[in-house]
């Protein structure tokens, strides 16, 4: 590729403008027809769909850019993929997708016929079909548009460690407008051209969104400019709304873009040096609603708001069927394809052929691409357990060493992903084996124990949104991640967790599709931990966000000690099409179970601790549940508590580590049998469950159980500010005490024999309470509290 910008030919031009208007052709075919798919008879109400549903206003754009850089493809043999980021921009991506074949080929009931076209066009927003986004049923997808923002930062996870692909990312102007948006566009600080990728971002002018202008069309064209300038890009714009025009100044700019990329990387990869470059993007200018009714009953359409979605909503008046009969037959379909509905062969030959196909390539479809992991044995990691309960660790600290190896032996196919956290969270072994991926600016002190790197692979930025997007881009095509954040702040991906979860629920049923990594999320800097940063850090309710979801693809996994969590994460790090929550702490706790104990007790999700039992044999008067760290820590000090003022008292101590245990098999592939849950749990006994986050969560779980009329949980009400551990667990009454007392009250022997200790142990929490205020630490003997038989 030299330095100059070939020029493209009119009959290039006029056979761009001929695909792309079979691209249009189809995009309103989609929105409106039913039947007669080429217009061959004049065309009739009984052929217009009775419910008109899509959205026409970004389609000609999407498909303006599909094809050009389709044109690319072919020119240079390019191995690239195509996003749309605006929401609703499904018809201009289908109908490049339908004319490339490929749409045919995984739907075979859609061939490149009459009849093929006119099932395409009947099933688009109609029952039984597909929606009006980017779904996992497209081919060629990994992008749903369902939720604005995420675009830019999933093209950049394709991009990382894909050194030959580039992702073109259509931008909508209206999704421009999001945080999520507005601060991928610093992704290319983290892009290394000696060893990844290249994103061609394509900003979509088109002006307006549901029914107002958008921000970035109303600013200048000098403004603008200093925007992307300021985000350290090289901005190209094409601008108009004459086709032909047009498709000269894109084919000319989007060329000159491609081969600045190639001579970016060709000058980084020669000289091994990776030094951040201006990356070109482009800005497209063109009317919303291209090509369609200028005008209905008056109003304004192209190029306005109006545009949006059906341009002309009721097609029952004679006036307006007649406006979309001109419509449709003003992109000449008859001259686009062939007797038997084909694109005709001169069009066709325009279009990438095999894998080539931005549809067809496997980076879309990354579990065709997805190698397993190559993982180091976990028992190598293991915290020595003599005796339950009597040492402390530091939960996460051995994660760090085994995702450190794991980066070690996977060095273009795992990264770790962190908002600022990874040292924080006690991960920071892992920059033993990578630092952190650095191409801005490096001062002379960042080269000592800065772990800043062009080479990192260590993902920090202080923006869970673009993490996220970047590890599901990641993910989608192909590859295997890790990412850890503060629990307090995992809400910030609310929304994306929930779109990811669909999109992976929507694919198990996509029989094409082949299945992915799944996204693994350490939470840590839990709830009951939060002993400076207060009630702002204290919001264990990811959980309930996470069962909302699917139980196909939503695991839940709460490891009491550091054993248990390796085992649960080399678990999660080889498993498929699921999003794994953990919940784990990284401050040092009590440690339980050795690595063949935690290795068990993993697998089982949930079991009976014989050592801190004692109704072996018989049948326990109260059952103890946990499920977390600190949880875990008192449920144990209170079962202590109560075996030594109540010698007689037959106490099992159930531990939970995955939280859909709790579920009925019937409602969650994890959960049990009611027979065994009845087992553990018992048909009539008084269960105390001490929960990690709110109480009300496992009373939803397991709310159709024999027994749950006796189960009473406790957990996080919202209650602390600034407090010690054993002060914010009295507070919510998950301390050793308050179980104490709660056993006491409901069991029927105890309610006198326990008067006296129910008085000791209000006392003691009043004890507990005025230490801290006057010390600013937890009582001695109570923090260092271990198991003692």
């Amino acid at each position: 590729m030299n330095n100059e910008t070939p020029a493209i030919s009119d009959a290039e031009i006029q056979s761009l403008n001929a695909w792309w208007r079979a691209c249009n052709y189809l995009a309103a075919g989609m929105i409106y027809l039913r039947d007669n798919p080429l217009l061959r008879e004049p065309l009739k109400p009984e052929h217009i769909k009775r419910r008109l549903l899509g959205h026409w206003g970004s389609s000609p754009g999407l498909a303006f850019a599909y094809i050009h850089m389709s044109r690319l493809i072919v020119k240079y043999d390019l191995d690239a993929i195509f996003m749309a980021g605006p929401g609703h921009g499904a018809p201009g991506v289908l109908a490049p997708m339908y004319l490339e074949g490929t749409y045919s080929e995984v739907y075979t009931n859609k061939g490149e016929d009459e009849d093929g076209m006119r099932r395409f066009f009947k099933e688009f927003s109609f029952p039984g079909g597909i929606g009006s986004h980017c779904t996992p049923e497209m081919p060629g997808s990994i992008h749903e548009g369902g939720e604005l923002g995420y675009s830019i930062s999933h093209a950049f996870g394709a991009a990382y460690d894909n050194p030959e692909l580039i992702v073109t990312v259509m931008v909508g102007d209206g999704e421009a407008e999001t945080a999520p948006l507005a601060t991928s566009w610093h992704s290319n600080k983290f892009l290394n051209p000696v060893r990844d990728g290249a994103v061609l971002p394509i900003l979509h002018l088109n002006g307006y969104k549901i029914n107002n202008p958008t921000i970035l069309s109303r600013i200048s064209h000098e403004e603008l400019e200093d925007l992307f300038r300021g985000y350290g890009w090289t901005p190209y714009f094409v601008e108009g709304s004459e086709p032909l025009e047009m498709h000269a100044k894109m084919a000319e700019v989007m060329e000159r873009c491609v081969l600045d990329i190639r001579r970016i990387q060709q000058k980084a990869r020669a000289s091994g040096k990776p030094v951040r470059p201006r990356w070109p993007m482009i800005v497209l200018r063109s009317p919303k609603g291209w090509t369609g009714p200028s005008e209905v009953d008056g109003k304004k359409v192209e190029g306005f708001w109006r545009a949006h979605q059906v341009p002309i909503s009721d097609v029952k008046t004679p006036e307006h069927f007649a406006l979309l009969n001109e419509w449709l037959n003003s992109y000449h379909p008859h001259e686009l394809f062939d007797e038997k509905g084909r694109l005709r062969p001169e069009l066709k030959a325009l279009v990438p052929k095999g894998i080539r196909r931005m549809s067809a390539n496997p980076h879309a479809n990354g579990g065709l691409l997805r190698k397993a992991l190559r993982m180091p044995d976990r028992q190598q990691y293991a915290v020595g357990v003599e005796k339950p309960g009597t040492s402390l660790a530091e939960n996460t600290r051995p994660l760090g060493r085994f995702l450190r190896d794991i980066l070690r032996e996977n060095a273009d196919n795992f990264r770790v992903f962190g908002p600022d956290e990874t040292s924080s969270n006690k991960l920071d072994n892992v920059y033993e084996a990578s630092r952190k991926t650095w191409m801005a600016d490096m001062l002379p002190e960042d080269a000592g124990g800065g772990e800043l790197s062009p080479d990192g692979r260590v993902m920090e930025m202080l923006s869970e949104h673009t993490l996220e997007g970047w590890l599901e881009g990641y993910l989608l095509t192909g590859r295997h991640g890790f990412f850890s954040t503060y629990e307090a702040f995992v809400h910030v991906i609310d929304s994306m967790f929930n779109q990811h979860a669909k999109w992976l629920a929507m694919s198990r049923d996509v029989h094409w599709r082949a299945e992915v990594s799944s996204l693994n999320l350490l939470i840590t800097s839990t709830v009951w931990r939060q002993d400076h940063n207060g009630f702002t850090h204290q919001d264990p309710g990811f959980l309930d966000v996470a069962v909302n979801k699917s139980p196909a693809v939503t695991r839940i996994y709460l490891p009491p000690d550091a054993n248990c969590l390796l085992s649960v994460a080399d678990h999660c790090l080889q498993s498929t099409d699921y999003i794994n929550v953990i919940v784990c702490d990284k401050q040092k706790h009590l440690q339980y179970l050795d690595m063949d104990a935690a290795i068990k007790h993993c697998t089982k999700g949930i079991g009976i601790w014989d050592w801190a039992s004692n109704d072996q044999g018989g049948e326990p008067d109260v059952v103890m549940a946990s499920a977390g760290d600190i949880p875990t820590k008192e449920a144990l000090a209170a079962t202590v508590l109560l075996r030594e003022h109540f010698p007689d008292l037959k106490i099992r101590f159930i531990n939970v580590v995955d939280l859909y245990k709790l579920a009925p098999s019937s409602e969650h592939p994890h959960g049990l049998s009611d027979r065994d849950f009845d087992s553990l749990f018992t048909l009539d006994k008084q269960v105390m469950f001490n929960f990690h986050g709110y109480p009300w969560l496992i009373h939803r779980l397991a709310y159709r159980r024999t027994n749950h009329k006796n189960m009473h949980v406790r957990g996080y009400k919202e209650k602390g500010s600034i407090n010690t551990p054993l002060e914010l667990a009295i507070q919510n009454q998950i301390d050793r005490f308050s179980l104490v007392i709660d056993v006491i009250d409901r069991i029927p022997v105890l309610h006198v024999a326990g008067a006296h200790v129910k008085e000791k142990m209000l006392n003691r929490q009043i004890e507990c309470r005025n230490y801290a205020y006057e010390h600013g630490v937890d009582l001695p003997e109570e923090d260092a509290w271990v198991w003692p038989y």
